[in-house]
């Protein structure tokens, strides 16, 4: 009995050294590769922001330059609070990278990011995340297909905001062929997105009081 109760105690301090080490092991791991990680994601997240506002339009740190914004904000859609992204050059703010969501994807919501110049023009339109079905919804993806390139240039007034929508509904964007649902969602968060950059363009580009609003003279 005595012989029984030390081999269980004896097992249960390996058991507890064993679990201690383990857990030692493991803390030490995540704190060696913990600035690794968090700089992967760094890169990872300014490569989607370049193919929007190439280094040579602008001369700060786009990740370093942002302002919050809410789930509630209006006509964006989002699903948790994320950040807009400032391009600047010689101080000045030449664009905003604004997060919008279109819920209403085929098999579900697509993750967007919407380049705004500040005179109001479509900078660049990336899909970030998305489950549309491969070979047809999936050409909202830059490495599946160039459509998305179509919205570059694009504003407010051009076309009128009546014409944003695929040619199946009138408008002016293309649809994918055999898949309507996919595009239909994005021109229209790409939509909400000018117009959001539109409601707030004194804050998103810092105009003065006197300074004319993006697409005015």
């Amino acid at each position: 009995m005595v012989m029984l109760t030390q081999s269980i105690t004896r097992n249960s301090w390996l058991l507890a050294l064993f679990a201690v080490v383990t857990t030692l092991l493991i803390s030490g791991t995540y704190l060696l590769t913990r600035e690794r990680i968090s700089e992967q994601k760094r890169l990872a997240e300014e490569k989607a922001l370049l193919e929007i506002v190439p280094r040579d339009r602008h001369d700060n740190s786009m990740l370093d330059d942002v302002i919050p914004v809410g789930s509630d904000a209006a006509g964006l859609g989002l699903r948790q609070d994320m950040r807009i992204y400032r391009a600047r050059r010689g101080g000045e703010v030449i664009a905003a990278i604004i997060p919008v969501t279109a819920p209403d994807g085929y098999t579900g919501a697509i993750e967007l990011i919407v380049g705004v110049n500040a005179d109001g023009s479509v900078a660049g339109v990336r899909a970030l995340s998305h489950k549309e079905t491969p070979g047809l919804g999936d050409k909202v993806d830059i490495k599946k297909s160039d459509w998305i390139l179509g919205f570059n240039g694009r504003s407010l007034d051009n076309p009128a905001p009546a014409a944003w929508a695929v040619k199946k509904d009138k408008g002016v964007f293309d649809q994918f062929t055999g898949a309507t649902i996919t595009p239909r969602a994005v021109v229209a968060a790409t939509l909400r997105a000018l117009q959001y950059a539109g409601a707030n363009d004194t804050v998103l580009f810092e105009r003065t009081a006197d300074a004319p609003a993006a697409g005015e003279k």
